[in-house]
């Protein structure tokens, strides 16, 4: 009996234990390759804007997220070309934190965005939170 109380003792003491890590990044300006384009934006740059959301990580599953997300912006060498992609748990949290600065402030993007990535990782379950700041820009008009 005592035998178990102590190997169910350490495996628990095992699971509670975990690690975190803190990610703050920008999104680079690549240094080779150019993109051609005729559309030509005005953007008007307002003030300094933020956002935030979390998610709670059980296994391999997020659960308790944001349900609404910014759509088609990409967030590293995982997003989207790689089979890899779906296992990124921070870049929907991205989206989300993305989504409520762009809502909140009502802008049409985030000029210069910042993520600040804190990730908690206990095992069995952790927790994501990321905050984006920014700056408000408005399109004036597009040619």
């Amino acid at each position: 009996m005592k035998k178990a109380l102590i190997a169910s003792s350490l495996l628990l003491a095992g699971a509670l234990t975990g690690c975190s890590s803190l990610n703050v990044s920008s999104t680079p300006v690549p240094l080779a390759g150019t993109v051609g384009t005729d559309i030509n934006a005005d953007i008007e740059v307002g003030e300094k804007i933020t956002g935030t959301s979390s998610a709670t990580k059980i296994l391999f599953f997020t659960v308790g997220g944001e349900t609404e997300y910014a759509d088609g912006v990409a967030y590293g060498a995982n997003s989207g070309s790689s089979p890899l992609a779906a296992l990124d748990m921070v870049a929907p949290v991205k989206a989300a934190a993305a989504y409520n600065a762009i809502k909140g402030s009502g802008a049409d993007v985030i000029v210069a965005p910042r993520y600040t990535v804190k990730k908690k990782d206990y095992f069995v379950y952790g927790t994501i939170d990321v905050t984006v700041e920014g700056y408000k820009g408005t399109i004036k008009s597009v040619k």
